[in-house]
């Protein structure tokens, strides 16, 4: 079983960075594939980034390419998401979520059984 707790989230100008940390509980972390997913308003829920569970892969959105970045330290049992050149449009709810352990990476959020509580990200213009 794996809990998630995320953080960083808050209001930023445009152009701006912010670095959204998740941090989860139990023993299965560092086999996990990780993933970000964010919910604008009245929109549905889409996929920004994943990393595999050593950190040696990872895929974005094209949406964020070259601006986000996805990382982990399975040290601290934490995954990360580096976001810079912040636009309005990146204004959402954050959530990180977490795979069953051993499954490969994956940008579908129902293939995903964990997920954090998420984090509110705000860019103004």
């Amino acid at each position: 079983q794996v809990q998630l707790v995320e953080s960083g989230g808050g209001l930023v100008q445009a152009g701006g960075s912010l670095r959204l940390s998740c941090e989860a509980s139990g023993r299965t972390f560092s086999s996990s594939a990780m993933a970000w997913f964010r919910q604008a308003p009245g929109k549905e829920r889409t996929f920004v980034a994943h990393i595999s569970w050593g950190g040696g892969t990872t895929r974005y959105a094209d949406s964020v390419k070259g601006r986000f970045t996805i990382s982990r330290d399975n040290a601290k049992n934490t995954v990360y998401l580096q976001m810079n050149s912040l636009k309005p449009e990146d204004t959402a709810v954050y959530y990180c979520a977490a795979r069953d352990p051993y499954y490969r990476t994956s940008s579908q959020g129902v293939e995903y059984g964990y997920w954090g509580q998420g984090t509110q990200v705000t860019v103004s213009s």
